[in-house]
């Protein structure tokens, strides 16, 4: 490989891993401050889930994005790169949501949007590379989870 793409490659792996980082950072101290001593259902899953999982993602829109980053230059490619960023600025706007501010309901709305976000940006990835796009299956049904479970949490409390 070469230099310049390998350090596009780190570029892109980097990005949503540093801005996961930054909001696991940033929120962490509530997770054991308020977190815990919230009702949740049954399918929660132990809070040492959460971190493998949410880095998995990450390397996997990082990968995405870098397949989508080094195609062709074409408008349905700049697309798909802008609602990428959109989708991760929604991702990191959550953590702030759910576990800074406590506001439950405004959460689970944000989560609506990220879904409707990569559920558009794995659409727009199809377009331009179908690997792209297939890499983030995984990302959509975590979505999914997630969504259910800060459903459940909002109406438990």
């Amino acid at each position: 490989m070469k230099t310049k793409t390998v350090i596009t490659l780190l570029i892109c792996i980097g990005f949503p891993m540093l801005l996961g980082a930054v909001a696991g950072i940033t929120t962490s101290a509530n997770i054991h401050d308020w977190y815990i001593f919230l009702n949740k259902p049954s399918f929660n899953p132990p809070n040492s889930v959460f971190a493998p999982v949410w880095t998995c993602l990450y390397f996997l829109m990082g990968i995405s994005s870098y397949l989508i980053w080094k195609s062709p230059r074409s408008p349905q490619r700049t697309k798909a790169l802008s609602i990428f960023v959109a989708q991760l600025a929604l991702n990191f706007l959550w953590s702030f949501l759910f576990f800074y501010f406590h506001m439950l309901a405004w959460a689970l709305f944000d989560i609506v949007l990220i879904w409707l976000s990569v559920l558009a940006m794995i659409f727009l990835f199809a377009r331009v590379n179908k690997a792209a796009a297939l890499l983030q299956i995984p990302y959509i049904l975590w979505l999914s989870f997630a969504g259910l479970l800060n459903a459940s949490i909002w109406f438990l409390n």
